[in-house]
């Protein structure tokens, strides 16, 4: 009898009432991770729509290209944003079920938005150097979130 006993503890403390609580938090959770990574997925492309163009100028040809060329293939690069960026906000959005509020969601598309174009910064253009500012004001991001999130 005592081999089972510790299975009639956990069976004691896991009623219905925590089962719901447990299942609430890991679905909570997981739209948090699905939102954020639709996200990053949506500034990604965002950032290469933007900001692409300046470093796809040293391909062959592509210096030759009219600025309204230029805004036609950026416009289809920004198309896989909102592809990637309304999921996101439906998914993550309190009043659909999600775990953010809209501010919250804001707040974290903004450091995902300057956190990707950090990177595609010192790794596309390599002309950027990371200096202690960018650390300074990464963490000042931070503490927006936190504050963001702070009852």
């Amino acid at each position: 009898m005592k081999k089972d006993a510790w299975f009639v503890k956990v069976a004691d403390t896991v009623n219905a009432g925590n089962l719901l609580k447990l299942t609430h938090f890991f679905k909570m959770n997981y739209k948090a991770l699905i939102t954020i990574l639709l996200l990053i997925l949506s500034n990604t492309f965002m950032t290469i729509a933007w900001y692409g163009h300046l470093k796809f100028s040293e391909w062959k040809n592509f210096h030759k290209l009219s600025l309204i060329a230029i805004i036609f293939i950026s416009w289809g690069i920004a198309l896989f944003e909102y592809v990637f960026q309304v999921p996101a906000n439906r998914i993550g959005y309190k009043a659909n079920g999600g775990p953010f509020s809209l501010l919250q969601l804001k707040v974290i598309q903004e450091v995902i938005t300057l956190i990707v174009f950090a990177a595609f910064t010192l790794i596309v253009f390599k002309t950027e150097t990371f200096r202690i500012n960018h650390i300074i004001a990464f963490i000042f991001l931070i503490l927006a979130v936190y504050f963001m999130f702070k009852k």
